[in-house]
């Protein structure tokens, strides 16, 4: 049985450090595959069952000029105002990386989209996996991303595995 050098054991002990500092951001395509529709999806059952972190990913799928993402306060979800939004995202796909913890909403500003339930509700609470700081609360950004990631889509076990399976192979 061959020995450890020691460079060798601080490179596991490197690798095995890093993997404790990771984070891991979660997408979410909302409406999952029916995407961000004013027809067929309870947007209010659909965040449910989700925890949204910050660094998380927000997907909106739609067709340009059929729909578009309006960041609107509480007032203005309730009311389905379109009047203000702090933004408005007219070109589909829309990724939007939630950068700040609390309540978040959008709404579709089409005629009667909003009115037809296509409004979104949701709380973001620090990332667990890294204790992030929480910023100040109502922001995200739109990212470039042209190709939605899949609902959800988190590779967490597979990446641990992978970097497990190089520390071990490291040691035989």
């Amino acid at each position: 049985m061959a020995r450890i050098s020691m460079a060798e054991a601080v490179i596991a002990l490197v690798l095995s450090a890093a993997m404790l500092q990771v984070t891991y951001a979660d997408d979410y395509t909302v409406g999952d595959t029916s995407g961000w529709t004013s027809s067929g999806v309870d947007y209010t059952t659909w965040a449910a069952n989700k925890v949204f972190e910050i660094g998380d990913n927000l997907v909106f799928n739609f067709a340009t000029g059929a729909h578009d993402v309006a960041i609107v306060t509480k007032a203005a979800y309730d009311s389905c105002n379109t009047a203000n939004p702090s933004q408005l995202l007219t070109t589909g796909p829309v990724t939007l990386t939630l950068n700040t913890t609390g309540e978040h909403y959008y709404i579709c500003t089409i005629s009667g989209h909003c009115s037809a339930g296509q409004k979104l509700a949701i709380n973001v609470v620090a990332d667990s996996d890294n204790n992030t700081s929480p910023g100040p609360s109502g922001t995200t950004t739109p990212s470039g991303t042209t190709t939605p990631p899949s609902a959800a889509s988190s590779s967490r076990g597979l990446t641990f595995a992978f970097l497990m399976s190089i520390v071990i192979g490291l040691f035989c």
